[in-house]
């Protein structure tokens, strides 16, 4: 290589004039790899600078500055070319740089031009490669599509030849089917004459009938010449009836007759070997045998033989799930054992269908339908035998007594059986059943009770009402026997508390229904004869709570009737002996004391009753309304009737709080007249100051009403307090207005009227009735007629013109009303 770039530079050299002084320094092969325009440059420079450089270090000595160049050299001058005290250029290797530049640049253009020829010859070159290229790819290609062809060419034939060859081979199955068939007509027609040689003869039929190792053979082709016969005679039997032809021949009756004596034998056989086998748990002989078996008939015969000869069908089993379900005989069953003696049954009867299925399952070609045949034996057979002895109808018209359990004993054991039955379905059918339908199957178990189980719901429902009642009786009545009649000879209570009204006993009563609604829905899932039994069943209970809380009030009112007759006895005449009337006057308290305590009573019945009436509400919102939505006005007609129900009730409240009002104003009526005396408003003029105090029949009066009103504030609730509380605060203020009549008053009487009225006035405040309060303001009103002046008596009423007749009333009660002639001067002021 350096030979080459040595012989390349002489030749420059030779060629160029303007290199005859300098050196070649240019080669092609400094321009390859990572070329340096700065590495160039500094060797064209290195040898004429460095002199430079050393010759401007002398010059310039102690400036401490050197030039430096671009490739990093120094550059030193030439030592004899720089004298002292002669100026020289500043840059004298100027003149060499040029020619050496020059140079270089000529040697860069014949470089450059060398480079293009080069590029020339070998895109010549290489043009020349490319044509050869092309033309073999081509070349290469016309080969490449008749290979192509070849290759399709030999697809083709290929294809043909394989069709040829399957045709070939169809005609050659087909041949050799034909062959196949005609070889077993042949075998079929030659068995067939056999069996229909002579009747009931099977003794000269072929060895395959006869070999036991040959039996599922024997059964296949028995079963196609028994096919075979008895469409044969089916057709001859049409000709004949066409043609007419009474003289034909013999067909293959006899054949027929043969086949099936010989199947029933082949049958009994194969039955006899599947038993002998299932003692001994061969499950492959079995299945053998109930393959061959499933030709005739499908198998039936096989499949319920199998099921009916499971040890679970057997009586002493089912005998036995009678006495586990109901106990020992003679012993009443309660639902409770039922439930359990159920579930104990019906999980072991589960778990032994679980295993015979698998058995199943290994034995059997069809074991789907073995399942249903067994499922259904289970809920045919044993089931309702036991059901049979479990749910005995009673009935109506003469119910077993509540000591035997009544209807309700009856019906609960319907909802245990029903249920439990239901979730033995689920299991069955969770084992596998095939298709058969367990849900309907089941249904149909307990049909003959849901039919008509309405009338015994309603039934029972009555039947615990009428218990119940004769209970409470019966604890009343030991109640008052043990009592005597301490009471009454000391003016107690004349109703016990046993006979009242008890919230526990119609709780009692929603409890039942409760039960009652949850086995209406647990018969039926149809949401129409869903809402049609539960409106039956919630009829009941209205029924019932009408009637106990209606008779509980009569009861309340009877013990105040009582009391009032009572108070009638003890009215005495004015003409009495002083100790008649101590006697009369003590049991009259006697009288007032029962008619305080019946008052009372009755509040409790009346409270008792109210929240009766709310349970009953709520519980029809938060369980029957929602039931009853599915059927059209079901929900509005159940409102009704609940309204309807209660009316009686509200009929009994609303006369027996009347008879209340009539009690208390008889007891304020008997306490006026007994404590009033004519002195209270009549106060004599001897100085002394007047007594502001309410008089003492007012006080009693007021402490009466505040300790007999306490019960009426508790029991009374809403609109009904307040209508009673305004009632009874008319009638007092008409009371007392009848009472004021029979006394004169002079102005420290008025005063002390008006005491009493602020005072009964302040007692109705608690009332919050706003019409007697303004009664009994205007009676403070009015009482000022007491004490003013007679002058001054028009002025009173210009205010309120609404009493001026009760207030004409009030003046002629005025001790000075004859004596200042207030009749006349007042005249005009009335008209």
């Amino acid at each position: 290589m350096k030979e080459t770039k040595d012989r390349t530079r002489t030749e420059r050299s030779s060629k160029s004039p303007s290199t005859d002084s300098y050196p070649l320094v240019l080669d092609i092969e400094d321009f390859k790899g990572d070329f340096s325009f700065d590495a160039l440059f500094g060797n064209l420079v290195n040898e004429l600078l460095p002199a430079y450089l050393e010759d401007e270090t002398d010059t310039s000595e102690g400036h401490g500055a050197n030039d430096a160049m671009s490739n990093g050299h120094l550059r030193i001058p030439d030592a004899g070319k720089s004298a002292p005290g002669v100026s020289s250029p500043l840059f004298p290797e100027v003149d060499a740089l040029l020619s050496l530049f020059k140079n270089s640049c000529t040697q860069l253009v014949d470089l450059r031009k060398q480079i293009d020829g080069k590029l020339y010859n070998l895109k010549k070159e290489v043009s020349t490669q490319d044509s050869k290229h092309r033309k073999t790819l081509s070349e290469l290609e016309k080969g490449v599509d008749g290979l192509f062809d070849s290759f399709a060419r030999l697809d083709s034939r290929i294809s043909s030849v394989g069709q040829t060859a399957a045709k070939i081979g169809d005609h050659l199955q087909s041949a050799d089917a034909q062959r196949e068939t005609a070889s077993q007509t042949i075998d079929l027609i030659k068995y067939l004459m056999e069996f229909n040689s002579s009747p009931g003869d099977l003794m000269e039929l072929s060895p395959l009938f006869s070999d036991d190792s040959r039996v599922a053979e024997a059964a296949s082709i028995a079963q196609k010449l028994r096919s075979f016969a008895e469409e044969d005679i089916g057709r001859q039997g049409i000709a004949v009836s066409v043609i007419g032809n009474a003289a034909a021949s013999r067909g293959l009756e006899v054949a027929v007759a043969n086949l099936q004596e010989y199947c029933n034998e082949l049958e009994n056989r194969l039955l006899s070997r599947f038993d002998a086998a299932s003692q001994k748990r061969e499950l492959s002989t079995m299945a053998e045998c109930a393959k061959i078996l499933s030709q005739f008939n499908r198998g039936t015969s096989a499949m319920q033989h199998y099921v009916g000869l499971r040890p679970m069908f057997d009586l002493e089993v089912m005998n036995d799930d009678a006495r586990l379900v109901l106990g020992d005989p003679g012993s009443q069953p309660s639902p409770s054992n039922v439930s359990r003696g159920l579930s104990a049954l019906y999980k072991e009867i589960t778990d032994t269908v679980r295993k015979e299925a698998a058995t199943i399952t290994a034995v059997f070609p069809s074991p789907n339908d073995v399942m249903s045949i067994l499922v259904q034996r289970v809920l045919e057979d044993r089931i309702p035998k036991l059901l049979e002895k479990l749910l005995v109808k009673p009935s109506l018209l003469n119910p077993p007594s509540m000591e035997e359990g009544g209807l309700i004993l009856y019906l609960r054991m319907l909802a245990v059986a029903y249920e439990k039955t239901q979730d033995l379905a689920r299991d069955l059918h969770s084992v596998g059943c095939g298709d058969l339908d367990v849900e309907g199957l089941t249904e149909s178990l307990f049909l003959p009770h849901k039919d008509i189980y309405i009338e015994y719901e309603q039934a029972s429902l009555r039947q615990l009402y009428k218990s119940k009642m004769e209970e409470l009786r019966a604890e009343s009545q030991q109640s008052s026997e043990s009592s005597g009649t301490i009471g009454r000879s000391k003016g107690a209570a004349i109703s016990s508390s046993q006979q009242q009204i008890s919230v526990t006993v119609v709780t009692e009563f929603v409890r039942w229904n409760e039960e009652a609604v949850s086995r209406s829905t647990l018969f039926s899932s149809q949401p129409v004869t869903i809402a049609g039994n539960v409106r039956a069943v919630f009829t009941c209970l209205l029924d019932q709570v009408s009637l106990y809380i209606t008779e509980g009030l009569e009861r309340a009112r009877e013990s105040l009737t009582e009391a009032a007759a009572l108070r009638e006895r003890f009215v005495l005449g004015t003409s009495v002996s002083r100790r008649v009337a101590a006697a009369a006057a003590s049991a009259a308290e006697a009288a007032a004391a029962a008619g305080e305590n019946s008052f009372r009573s009755f509040m409790v019945a009346v409270q008792r009753c109210g929240s009766s009436v709310a349970i009953v509400q709520q519980y029809f919102a938060n369980s029957i309304s929602r039931l009853l939505l599915p059927v059209e006005g079901a929900h509005a007609a159940s409102c009704e009737e609940m309204a309807t129900a209660m009316s009686s009730a509200e009929g009994a409240a609303y006369k027996g709080l009347q008879q209340c009002i009539e009690t208390v104003m008889a007891e304020v009526e008997r306490l006026l007249s007994a404590e009033q005396k004519a002195t209270d408003y009549r106060s004599p003029d001897d100085g002394i100051a007047p007594d502001h105090r309410p008089t003492t029949a007012c006080t009693r009066v007021v402490a009466y009403l505040s300790r007999v009103l306490e019960s009426a504030f508790t029991a009374l609730e809403g609109l009904n307090k307040q209508a009673f509380l305004t009632e009874l605060g008319n009638r007092l203020h008409k009371g007392l207005l009848s009472h004021w009549q029979k006394f004169t008053f002079n102005p420290s009487g008025g005063l002390r009227l008006k005491r009493d009225i602020t005072e009964y006035g302040e007692f109705v405040r608690s009332f919050n009735a706003p019409t007697v309060d303004e009664k009994f303001e205007l009676l403070g009103i009015m009482a000022n007629v007491f004490i003013v002046a007679p002058e001054s008596l028009s002025s009173l009423f210009e205010g309120t013109p609404s009493i001026r007749k009760d207030a004409q009333k009030f003046i002629q009660l005025r001790d000075d009303y004859k004596s200042a002639k207030l009749a006349a001067r007042l005249s005009s002021l009335f008209v």
